[in-house]
């Protein structure tokens, strides 16, 4: 069976330092089939990579026990 693998990205309210960020890629990393998390601090923008599509209610979650919240 062939790995598929998805990216999307996501935008993040609130983070402002490396702290956020590694708080962001922690949680989100945390989650099942994450293989890669890349925050781009200066936009707010979360490029996630897994090895299936995730609920965005999963990732708001994530977003949320990181401290953050998920833009809509």
């Amino acid at each position: 069976m062939m790995e598929m693998n998805t990216t999307r990205t996501y935008r993040v309210n609130g983070m402002t330092c490396d702290h956020c960020v590694g708080a962001v890629t922690r949680e989100l990393g945390s989650l099942d089939s994450v293989a890669d998390v890349q925050v781009e601090l200066a936009t707010g923008d979360v490029t996630v990579r897994s090895g299936r599509p995730l609920d965005d209610a999963e990732v708001a979650a994530a977003i949320d026990e990181a401290g953050y919240e998920l833009a809509s």
